[in-house]
């Protein structure tokens, strides 16, 4: 079968999106799947830039999202879209795969009779500002009952999309995953408290202003924290106070060391906030946490929820640092308690990795390319 997935943005991506597409892609090749990954060009391949192999039956199509050179400075998805359909023309893909909103409307238009699957990782329509609110629901509407077939990443996508647009259509939920290792280092349980980490974006949403606000309440703590930009970071020194907990700025770095620092950590923060952008979400780096076997100390939010059962994690309330503080603390104290919620989310990992995810998707993809 041949596969066309298509993704107008720049690739490498340092985002957990840019992650999840070229993992999505290496698993869907590994089922046997002649993958063809069409994105605007970056600056490195992809699958490098994020530690990977690429398998050889994926092909690498960049396309520019830009005029040409005097005008190389306007960009638009248009541009891309239109690049697009000139190569699907040539390439005669049996099946399409889009996560993106107006590609997906324009290939429905455009080719109507190739099976295109939209992956859904939120609705956008609820995250929409008010002046494209009316147009944001009329594109996702048509395209969540145009489309062949559905995905989401998660319950509450599939839930929140089903209800908003009145779809009778059986969405299919499959997560996001992980690369499990089934060996990994000892954890020195006795210095949990020095041994904490934090790795991810640092938008808003993602609490990590409130882990900031939480560590001045943490003497003796020791805190990692991996992902943003200078920015970000600084911004986020001038909040932390001293005589609190220790906290390391790690900045970006490669897939690798995260997962390096991860095995090392005892204790993962996911300290989300409960808004628009929270409540759809499937956390590659919850995923992370568990391969790794890190005690987790996470937001009570339904997202988080899905994945992790009450005695799975020290649950704190979203965008409340006390709590979070509160939580970080009973869990450094107790070392025996950590370790025993390491057991549990590790063993639990196993049902979520991304050769998991890619059974569940070919599956799909069958289904549509013999009904075609």
């Amino acid at each position: 079968m041949k596969l066309l997935y298509a993704f107008p943005e720049p690739l490498p991506l340092p985002r957990a999106r840019g992650l999840q597409v070229v993992n999505t892609v290496r698993g869907l090749a590994e089922q046997g799947l002649d993958v063809d990954l069409c994105h605007v060009s970056g600056d490195s391949d992809p699958f490098e830039a994020n530690d990977l192999a690429r398998p050889r039956n994926v092909a690498l199509t960049p396309l520019s999202r830009s005029l040409p050179w005097p005008l190389d400075g306007i960009h638009s998805n248009r541009f891309f879209a239109a690049r697009l359909a000139r190569h699907m023309h040539a390439r005669c893909p049996d099946v399409v795969m889009v996560r993106h909103l107006k590609i997906a409307q324009s290939l429905l238009e455009r080719f109507p009779r190739i099976p295109l699957l939209y992956e859904a990782h939120e609705v956008f329509a609820d995250t929409a500002p008010a002046r494209r609110q009316a147009q944001t629901v009329a594109l996702e509407r048509r395209v969540a009952q145009s489309a062949q077939a559905v995905v989401a990443n998660s319950r509450a996508t599939a839930e929140r999309l089903s209800e908003r647009y009145g779809l009778i259509r059986t969405i299919a939920v499959i997560p996001n995953g992980v690369d499990f290792r089934s060996l990994i280092p000892e954890k020195d349980w006795a210095h949990c408290a020095e041994r904490i980490v934090y790795a991810g974006s640092f938008f808003g949403w993602k609490g990590v202003d409130d882990l900031v606000v939480a560590a001045r309440e943490l003497p003796g703590l020791r805190i990692s924290l991996f992902g943003g930009d200078e920015v970000s970071i600084r911004k986020l020194r001038e909040r932390s106070l001293a005589g609190g907990a220790e906290l390391e700025f790690a900045g970006r770095v490669s897939p690798r060391r995260v997962a390096q620092a991860l095995e090392q950590a005892c204790i993962a923060v996911l300290p989300n906030r409960a808004d628009a952008d929270s409540a759809f979400t499937s956390p590659i780096k919850l995923f992370e946490y568990m391969a790794a076997g890190c005690a987790i100390v996470a937001s009570d939010l339904p997202a988080v929820r899905e994945i992790l059962a009450e005695d799975e994690a020290v649950w704190i309330r979203p965008g409340d640092a006390h709590s979070l503080a509160a939580g970080l603390r009973r869990l450094a104290a107790d070392p025996d308690l950590a370790r025993a919620l390491s057991a549990r989310v590790r063993a639990k990992a196993r049902q979520y990795t991304w050769a998991r995810r890619a059974i569940d998707l070919t599956r799909v993809l069958q289904t549509m390319a013999s009904a075609a």
